[in-house]
């Protein structure tokens, strides 16, 4: 009778002698479940405070008249005026992450197939620098290295390549991509170096004892092993090189020019809140493009693996 009392007490049928163990089994389920939500809250708490909140209040003003109901005049007044500056940022981007893409593999690989020890070390311990440079200091020493008077035609002059009335200025979209290349690929080479020296040396060494080349192991054995960390490497350069301001800003602020810059004119000259919080959208939307081809890249991996 004190048995049946009990079951009828916690709501379980008569005679079944494993639902307290059942019971046991789902308050701890739900007490696990109740710590991992208390270890990823604050973590949950700033993306939502300095991510997903931030978006949504560009977004209500983006699409806002001055009436308060629902436009897209602001959209189309960003594209009226800085069509150009997007499809410049756009190309400038492209063409600097493939650049990124070429230089780290061209390291990362050297570090792992080097045949001189000492060259690999002194490289390893050169191409790091540009990790713990900011970009406004990079977008300097880029006007300090890349103007016409600057230390790179100074250089050249020194050594006889160019004549010194043939020296010309490159602090305008060439400056602003070989600023990005300098600043990223070692970034993207530490990733990839860290990837090629995770795969199997039996897969190296058996291409070198059938006579492949240094290059054809690393273009036939090694890339095709570290192609999701290069893409991961390249998709987050993509996503920064599109948010920096203070490289386009110091070396060609002219138009046209990246849509950061824009984003600051409109409002530290106009206070246009509204059209600088479209083309911010627009910039997102541009990051979208490389975060689309790595999910996909990703879940084919994943169904195919």
């Amino acid at each position: 009778m004190a048995d049946s009392a009990r079951e009828v007490t916690l709501g379980l049928p008569p005679g079944r002698d494993d639902q307290p163990a059942a019971v046991n089994a789902r308050s701890q389920f739900l007490r696990g479940h109740g710590v991992a939500l208390a270890l990823i809250a604050p973590a949950l708490a700033v993306v939502g405070l300095f991510f997903v909140a931030p978006l949504g209040m560009s977004a209500v003003v983006a699409f806002r008249g001055k009436s308060g109901g629902f436009t897209l005049e602001h959209f189309a007044k960003a594209f009226d005026f800085y069509t150009t500056d997007l499809l410049f940022t756009l190309t400038i981007v492209l063409i600097s992450t493939l650049l990124i893409g070429l230089v780290a593999i061209a390291i990362a690989g050297y570090l792992t197939l080097g045949g001189h020890p000492r060259t690999v070390a002194i490289l390893r311990w050169l191409y790091r620098w540009p990790l713990f440079i900011p970009f406004v200091v990079a977008g300097q020493l880029m006007r300090t290295f890349l103007a016409k008077n600057g230390m790179l035609n100074h250089v050249l002059i020194g050594s006889g390549l160019i004549e010194p009335l043939s020296a010309q200025s490159l602090l305008d979209w060439r400056g602003i991509v070989v600023a990005f290349v300098w600043k990223q690929a070692p970034f993207v080479t530490l990733l990839l170096a860290g990837a090629m020296a995770s795969v199997e040396s039996q897969h190296i060494e058996a291409a070198r004892n059938l006579g492949a080349r240094r290059l054809r192991v690393l273009v036939d054995i090694v890339l095709p092993q570290v192609r999701g960390t290069l893409l991961v490497g390249l998709v987050l350069s993509f996503v920064t090189m599109l948010s920096v301001l203070s490289v386009p800003l110091m070396i060609n602020p002219n138009s046209p020019t990246m849509m950061t810059v824009d984003v600051a004119y409109r409002i530290s000259t106009h206070g246009d809140y509204p059209v600088a919080n479209a083309l911010c959208l627009l910039s997102l939307a541009l990051a979208a493009i490389g975060a689309v081809f790595y999910l996909k890249h990703a879940t084919a991996r994943a169904e195919g693996g």
